[in-house]
């Protein structure tokens, strides 16, 4: 039982933390994930996290509270995935409450909007640094396929200025055919 309260309080502080601390959200929330969920705790591994950060991606809602959820129920069943979600909706909830009442002072302190352009380059950063993540790991799969899959699609977006949307539903058509094809032992 001691054991349950004890993951349950560090699940709450560190969503809280994670939610208060990551500004950007969506994949942003990833290298914090990684950072405390898998090398600290080692409550599940690398490609744990990205099937969850897949599904979070994939499922109605913000990435960063379906992750937060995700990893809580891995962490701790439903109970954590509950804590996880209240802690990681918490932060943003009291934040946007506090500019909304003043959003008026906010919008023209320059003092707030230098903070705001600083916030910027750390997500930039910080996404940046997924993106590697990401790449090193669809390189060690050692598939053509997949490692041509990243230019192509970068270059059908930033290039040709085909919809995101567009891209990631034909690469997951293509992949779908690819794992149909492995399973048939023709690839």
């Amino acid at each position: 039982m001691f054991t349950k309260i004890k993951i349950y309080g560090w699940l709450l502080g560190i969503n809280l933390f994670i939610s208060t601390f990551t500004f950007g959200g969506g994949y942003i929330v990833v290298p914090m994930v990684r950072r405390y969920f898998v090398e600290q705790k080692n409550l599940f591994n690398e490609d744990e996290l990205m099937t969850m950060a897949a599904i979070a991606q994939s499922s109605p809602g913000a990435i960063a509270i379906n992750l937060s959820a995700l990893a809580g129920y891995k962490a701790a069943g439903i109970g954590g995935a509950v804590i996880s979600c209240i802690a990681a909706v918490m932060p943003p909830f009291f934040i946007l409450s506090i500019i909304s009442v003043f959003y008026e002072l906010f919008i023209t302190n320059a003092f707030v909007v230098a903070i705001l352009k600083g916030m910027e380059a750390t997500v930039v950063a910080l996404m940046v640094d997924l993106i590697i993540d990401m790449w090193s790991m669809i390189l060690k799969e050692k598939s053509l396929f997949l490692s041509l899959m990243i230019p192509i699609a970068f270059a059908a977006n930033f290039i040709l200025h085909i919809n995101a949307i567009y891209i990631l539903l034909v690469s997951c058509f293509i992949c779908i055919i690819q794992v149909g094809f492995k399973k048939r032992g023709q690839i």
